[in-house]
C-alpha cells in the first residue's frame, strides 16, 4: 500500500521552482549530498520494513521517518565517537556507516528487521542501531534507560585516560546520546541529565551531548508546545542549541556548534530539534485515532526530505527531476535487498537465541579465585575490604564508586581507607541516585574499565533494577558479544540489623535479580568465603564481561562469634583457599540432615546443626554461596547422602531463593524428603517486631525437627 508521505515527496518536489541562494559556508555541495543520500535511505527503509511486515517477513516497523535530520547529527561528529541512539535514528546510523566504511548498512538494519541470524549486531535477537566498528552502542527499548549508560561512557572517555588504561574511545570522544521529547520527562532521563550537570559543575568534564528529537508526540500523547525549550534552554550548567530538523543547513550548523562546544569545553550540551513524525509510531499505530487528518497532512510540508530537496534544487545542486530521480533509485535499491531478506535465515531453537548467554555463563563458571591473604581475625567487613584492596592493585582499570563509599569509608566502614590507598580518581563518591550509579557502571563497563559500584541498601535497588535488567545483563545478548559491560555491582542487604531502620534498611527481596539471565549473584556470609567470592567476580567481570552482584549480609559485617561470645569463629586470617563461581560450601557430613541455605542462614543453621549433634544427628550444612549460578550439582550430592533436605531462606517465602533451590532440586529428579522453612511475606517492620517475620534459629530447629519426626514415623511404618 501506497504511504501518502511517499507520494506527497513525488508530488511536491516535481512541482518546485528553483529560488536561486548559495549553500551556508559550512555545508559543501559534496557533504550535502552526502547526507540526503542517508536521508533517502532512511526513509526507504521505514517503507522496506512495512512491505516485509504486510508480507509477513517483517518483524519492526517503528521508523525514522520526520526525524532524518538526525544524518546531519551523524557529519558532525567524528566516527570514534561513542553514540547511544534513539529508535528513530536510520539516517544517523546510515551516515555514521558511510564515513566509516566496510558495511553495507541498508542491508544491515533490514536484516535486524526480519530478524536474520546474519543481523551483524544483534544475530536476529532484536532489531537495533549498533555496530562496534561504528562505535553505536546498541539499546534496547525501554524508555531514557541508555541515558544514564551515555553519562557513564562520557565520564569514562576522560577518566580512562586519567588512569592510563585503554580505553574503547579515544580520550578527546564526544558521546552522543539520543532521544524523544516524550522520553525527556522520564525519571531516568532527569536523573542522568542531573548527575552530567552536577558532575560538571564540579569540574569533572562529562563530554555528552544530549540529542532531544521533539516530534511532540509520545506515541499518542503530546507534549506541550514550548515544553522542551522551556526546560532545558536556559537550565544552567547545560549548553542549549536549537534547530529546526526539517531543515538541513540549520540542522548541521547547530549540531556542528554543539558538538564542537562539548568537544572543547569537556561539559555536557543539550541539541534541541524540531522533528515531525510521520506514518505514526509504528505500523501497528492508528494514528487517526487521536489525530484529525488535517494535522497529519499539514505535518506534510515539514517533512525533512521536501526541506534538502529543496535546498538542493534552491542551491543548483541538483534539479527536481534529478532529486525525484535519486529518490527512486534509492527506493530500487533498498527493495532489491529486502526482497533477498526475505529469505533470511532465523534463530531456530533455544540454543541458537541464548548462545551469548550460554557462552558467557559456561566461561563464568570455570572462574576460579586468587589467594589472598587476609589480617589476622578478619570480619566479613575486613574481609571485604582487603579484597576491594587487592582488585584495585590487580586491575589498573578497576573504580569503586557509591554512596558515601570515598570519605566516609562506606556507611558501615566497608570501604574504609581505599579512597587514600587509591586516591580519589579510582574512588570516589557519587550522587545519590541509584539510577545514576549503575549506568555509570554500564557506561564504564562497555568503555573498557571495570566498575564497582555500590548500592548502600538492598531496597534502594529496585527504583534502578532496570540499569541491570533492561541494560547492562543484555548488552552481551542484544550484541551478539561485539559488546561487553563488565561490573560489579556491591549491594549492602538482607535483615537481621536488631530492628533499626525498619524495611529499607532490611530488605530481604532479591526476586528481582533471580531472574535476569545470565548474571551473577555472589550471597557471601563468612570473611573468607566474601573475599574470595569477590575476586572471583573480578576476574569473571575482568575476563568475560559479566555482570556480578555481590549480596553483603549487613548483620555479619562485624560478626567475630559463632556458637558462644568470644570463641572467634566467624573470624577469618590467612591465605584464602580459592573459590570457583557456582560452587558450594559444605560443613560436615550430614548422613540424617542436609540443610541449605546461604547468608544469615549459615551461622543459624550452623548452630542447629551442632545442637542436633549433641542428640546424635548428623547435619550436613551447605552454603550455597552463589545464588545465581546455583550449585544443583553440589546440593544434589549432599542430599543424596541425607535422603533428606531442609532449604532455609530468610528470604520470602514467595519469590524467596527458595523456591528456586526446591524447583532446581525436582527439576533434577529428587525424589527425596523435601522442606524449606522461610521469612514471612511481609516487608520487615521497625523494631523487635521484625523478630516476628524473619527466619530465626529457632523456626530452622522447629523444621529440622519435624523432618526428623517424619523420618521416625516412615521408619516405624
Amino acid at each position: 500500500m501506497a504511504e501518502s508521505i511517499d507520494e506527497n515527496f513525488t508530488r511536491t518536489v516535481s512541482t518546485l521552482v528553483r529560488r536561486p541562494r548559495a549553500l551556508d559556508s559550512g555545508l559543501s555541495p559534496d557533504r550535502a549530498l552526502e547526507l540526503f543520500d542517508a536521508q533517502l535511505g532512511s526513509r526507504h527503509l521505514d517503507f522496506a520494513a512495512r512491505w516485509l511486515r504486510a508480507e509477513g517477513a517483517g518483524f519492526y516497523t517503528i521508523g525514522s521517518a520526520g526525524h532524518e535530520s538526525n544524518a546531519a547529527v551523524a557529519g558532525a561528529l567524528r566516527s570514534t565517537d561513542p553514540a547511544l541512539l534513539h529508535y528513530r535514528s536510520g539516517a544517523f546510523y546510515l551516515e555514521r556507516a558511510r564515513a566509516v566504511g566496510g558495511s553495507n548498512p541498508i542491508r544491515d538494519v533490514l536484516l535486524g528487521v526480519v530478524a536474520s541470524t546474519a543481523d551483524p549486531i544483534a544475530g536476529g535477537r532484536h532489531k537495533v542501531f549498533g555496530r562496534a566498528d561504528l562505535a553505536v552502542i546498541p539499546q534496547t527499548s525501554t524508555i531514557a534507560s541508555h541515558l544514564p549508560r551515555a553519562v557513564g561512557v562520557a565520564f569514562s572517555t576522560v577518566r580512562a585516560s586519567k588512569l592510563g588504561v585503554a580505553s574503547a574511545w579515544p580520550m578527546d570522544a564526544v558521546t552522543v546520546c539520543s532521544f524523544g521529547d516524550a522520553s525527556a520527562n522520564h525519571s531516568t532521563a532527569q536523573g542522568a541529565i542531573n548527575t552530567a550537570i552536577h558532575s560538571a559543575y564540579q569540574g569533572v568534564p562529562i563530554p555528552l551531548l544530549f540529542v532531544c528529537e521533539d516530534n511532540g508526540l509520545g506515541i499518542s500523547v503530546r507534549t506541550p508546545a514550548g515544553w522542551i525549550e522551556t526546560t532545558f534552554r536556559s537550565r544552567p550548567g547545560l549548553e542549549y542549541f536549537h534547530a529546526d530538523g526539517s531543515d538541513l543547513e540549520a540542522t548541521h550548523a547547530a549540531s556542528t556548534a554543539a558538538v564542537d562546544w562539548v568537544r572543547r569545553h569537556r561539559r555536557p550540551a543539550f541539541l534541541h530539534l524540531g522533528t515531525v513524525r510521520l506514518m505514526g509510531h509504528a505500523g501497528s499505530d492508528v494514528e487517526s485515532s487521536y489525530r484529525s487528518p488535517a494535522e497529519i497532512v499539514a505535518e506534510f510540508g515539514r517533512d525533512p526530505l521536501i526541506g534538502t530537496a529543496t535546498l538542493l534544487i534552491d542551491a543548483g545542486i541538483l534539479t527536481p527531476t534529478e532529486v525525484v530521480q535519486r529518490y527512486e533509485r534509492k527506493r530500487s535499491e533498498v527493495m532489491a535487498v529486502a526482497r533477498d531478506c526475505v529469505r533470511a535465515e532465523h534463530l531456530t531453537d533455544a540454543a541458537a537465541v541464548m548462545a551469548p548467554l550460554t557462552e558467557v555463563s559456561a566461561a563464568v563458571v570455570n572462574t576460579r579465585s586468587e589467594e589472598i591473604e587476609l589480617p589476622p581475625d578478619s570480619t566479613l567487613a575486613q574481609a571485604i575490604n582487603a579484597a576491594l584492596k587487592h582488585i584495585l592493585a590487580r586491575y589498573p582499570q578497576a573504580i569503586l564508586f557509591g554512596e558515601d563509599v570515598a570519605r566516609k569509608g562506606g556507611v558501615y566502614g566497608v570501604t574504609r581507607g581505599l579512597m587514600a590507598e587509591s586516591g580519589s580518581v579510582r574512588v570516589f563518591d557519587t550522587v545519590l541516585d541509584e539510577q545514576s550509579i549503575l549506568g555509570l557502571a554500564a557506561g564504564a563497563g562497555v568503555s573498557g574499565l571495570l566498575p564497582i559500584a555500590e548500592i548502600q541498601y538492598l531496597a534502594y535497588l529496585h527504583n534502578a533494577a532496570d540499569q541491570l535488567r533492561g541494560e547492562a545483563a543484555t548488552l552481551q545478548f542484544f550484541s551478539n558479544r561485539s559488546y561487553r559491560n563488565p561490573m560489579i555491582v556491591r549491594i549492602a542487604g538482607y535483615g537481621y540489623q536488631k530492628g533499626f531502620g525498619g524495611h529499607f534498611h532490611n530488605d530481604n527481596a532479591i526476586a528481582a535479580l533471580r531472574d535476569i539471565p545470565g548474571i551473577v549473584v555472589a550471597s557471601p556470609s563468612r570473611p573468607d568465603d566474601a573475599a574470595a567470592m569477590l575476586l572471583a567476580c573480578a576476574s569473571a567481570a575482568e575476563q568475560h564481561g559479566a555482570v556480578c552482584v555481590f549480596l553483603e549480609p549487613i548483620a555479619l559485617y562485624h560478626s567475630r562469634d559463632l556458637y558462644e561470645d568470644g570463641d572467634g569463629d566467624w573470624l577469618a586470617g590467612g591465605w584464602t583457599s580459592p573459590v570457583q563461581i557456582g560452587k558450594a560450601r559444605t560443613y560436615g557430613e550430614g548422613a540424617d540432615l542436609t540443610i541449605v541455605t546461604f547468608g544469615n542462614g549459615v551461622p543459624m543453621s550452623l548452630r542447629v546443626a551442632r545442637e542436633l549433634s549433641v542428640q546424635g544427628i548428623e547435619v550436613c550444612v551447605v552454603d550455597l554461596r552463589w545464588l545465581a549460578p546455583l550449585p544443583v550439582d553440589d546440593v544434589l550430592a549432599q542430599a543424596r547422602l541425607s535422603g533428606r533436605v531442609l532449604v532455609v531462606d530468610e528470604t520470602r517465602r514467595t519469590g524467596g531463593v527458595s523456591e528456586g533451590v526446591v524447583t532446581a532440586l525436582i527439576d533434577a529428579g529428587w525424589r527425596g524428603s523435601l522442606r524449606r522453612v522461610t521469612s514471612a511475606d511481609s516487608f520487615v517492620p521497625l523494631g523487635d517486631a521484625a523478630l516476628e517475620v524473619l527466619l530465626s534459629q529457632e523456626t530452622v530447629m522447629t523444621a529440622a525437627l519435624e523432618m526428623l519426626r517424619d523420618r521416625g514415623a516412615q521408619a516405624e511404618l
